[in-house]
């Protein structure tokens, strides 16, 4: 159980690192689906090895699994239209985020 955790906590830590400096809206938008699988990998690891129903864990995960794809969509609509307004995604060039 230890490795899963260990895996997690990596994952974890890159996704709350890429959230920090990616200065793009797409840079974030995949660390913050890091985020997303590292809590996937802790739900697994803990309904593997501590749950005594075996389906709880997988239930969590699927309903990661569905909010990350969720998240994707609309960001990626999102993006579309901020670079359609401003013709960048670079944070720093949006600025105050009135078009």
């Amino acid at each position: 159980m230890q490795t899963y955790l260990i895996l997690g906590a990596f994952l974890f830590a890159c996704g709350v690192y890429g959230l920090v400096v990616h200065r793009t809206i797409i840079g974030m938008l995949i660390s913050s689906e890091f985020v997303l699988a590292a809590a996937s990998t802790n739900f697994m690891a803990f309904n593997r090895f501590t749950a005594p129903d075996p389906a709880t864990g997988q239930i969590f995960t699927l309903f990661i699994m569905a909010i990350a794809a969720a998240e994707a969509a609309i960001a990626i609509s999102i993006v579309i239209a901020v670079y359609r307004n401003y013709k960048s995604i670079d944070l720093e060039d949006i600025g105050d985020l009135q078009g």
